[in-house]
């Protein structure tokens, strides 16, 4: 287990847990990142940031910061 920020390029994994908490939290799970949501890992950035995944149907942009609250196995 670890973060999505760790995840393999062309991986897909699940999501097991949300870290953070008040608005950093609510905004992540109104991107519809919530526990048990499958979450392909696209690509990343040359620098490593954003993480660019596709979750629900669509494309997401996300930083390694937000990225890295997001518990995956």
């Amino acid at each position: 287990m670890g973060t999505l920020k760790d995840a393999e390029v062309g991986s897909t994994v699940t999501v097991v847990r949300l870290n953070g908490e008040g608005a950093v939290k609510r905004r992540i799970m109104d991107m519809g990142v919530t526990k048990g949501t499958p979450v392909f890992v696209r690509k990343v950035a040359p620098l490593g940031d954003p993480v660019e995944v596709t979750i629900r149907g669509y494309e997401l942009s996300l930083r390694k910061a937000d990225a890295a609250l997001i518990e995956v196995e």
